[in-house]
């Protein structure tokens, strides 16, 4: 069987970030021949948490599975979508009595299954349960298929995601952490053949402070006082990486960071400035 290729879109903030999956997935699932697409897409609506609407933006884009993280019940209205939707999943480590769920498995349109996992870290978080421990009790339940497993880690420390993947090196088919929307230079293959990178990057407004507009951040910073940290417009980019695996051993052949600007984009691949419109 050939070669299995996902794209894995990192932190989707606000109505800039839909607009670039919107216009961005048609682009690189053309170009690059794209099988599966995840989104961690927990800042989507208004730039913290989702609702069905967002959601079924991101999936009429051609999203096939949302992860999300610690805003991911930050809306209302996305308590009934992650609760009743399979392909939208929240951190496996919440409570067990928390909407949702944290793993998935779902199937490409050449008939590979592609398992999903969504886990959230600890460190310099608000407590949770074991994340290393949810990850390996979830896998036992996995069994031998599917081969391509996916692992979102959406954690704040460098260390606690490169753990994750050592720990789970040939276990798994891609750990990939989310979270502090700055994308790191670390990808690699480790020795077992399982893809890992720190932090793919924010899909959204980079003239910004993680997304947010510049000046109500310095307010704040040079204030102390609290200022409404609204989503920023300028420089919208689609972050990610895509990975490349071995459908019948799970195994990762390549990992690539991926930077799409809308500069990048043919002319027909670009949509008008209010694409996305109704939430922020």
């Amino acid at each position: 069987m050939s070669a299995l290729t996902v794209l894995f879109i990192g932190d989707v903030v606000g109505r800039p970030g839909r607009r670039m999956v919107e216009c961005g997935v048609a682009f690189l699932r053309r170009e690059r021949t794209i099988d599966f697409v995840i989104a961690n897409g927990e800042n989507a609506a208004g730039g913290s948490g989702i609702t069905p609407k967002v959601v079924g933006q991101l999936f009429a884009a051609g999203v096939d599975c949302i992860t999300t993280g610690d805003h991911v019940f930050r809306q209302r209205e996305g308590e009934a979508i992650i609760r009743e939707d399979a392909r939208v999943l929240r951190p496996l480590n919440l409570s067990g009595r928390a909407a949702g769920r944290g793993v998935g498995i779902y199937r490409t349109a050449g008939g590979v299954s592609v398992a999903v996992l969504n886990v959230q870290g600890r460190i310099f978080m608000r407590p949770i349960d074991n994340p290393f421990q949810a990850v390996e009790a979830a896998l036992e339940t996995l069994g031998e298929e599917p081969r391509v497993i996916v692992v979102d880690v959406h954690a704040e420390a460098t260390s606690e995601k490169i753990a994750m993947g050592w720990l789970l090196d040939g276990r798994v088919t891609a750990v990939l952490g989310t979270h502090t929307h700055v994308p790191t230079a670390d990808e690699r293959i480790l020795p077992q053949g399982t893809a890992c990178i720190t932090d793919v990057g924010m899909t959204g407004p980079y003239d910004s402070v993680l997304g947010r507009r510049t000046d109500r951040v310095l307010t704040a910073q040079l204030t102390d006082m609290p200022q409404r940290f609204s989503v920023a417009t300028g420089d919208s980019r689609l972050c990610g990486a895509v990975v490349t695996a071995d459908p019948d051993t799970g195994k990762a052949l390549h990992i690539e960071r991926v930077c799409v600007r809308e500069d990048d984009l043919p002319p027909e691949d670009v949509l008008p400035p209010d694409a996305g419109a109704g939430d922020t």
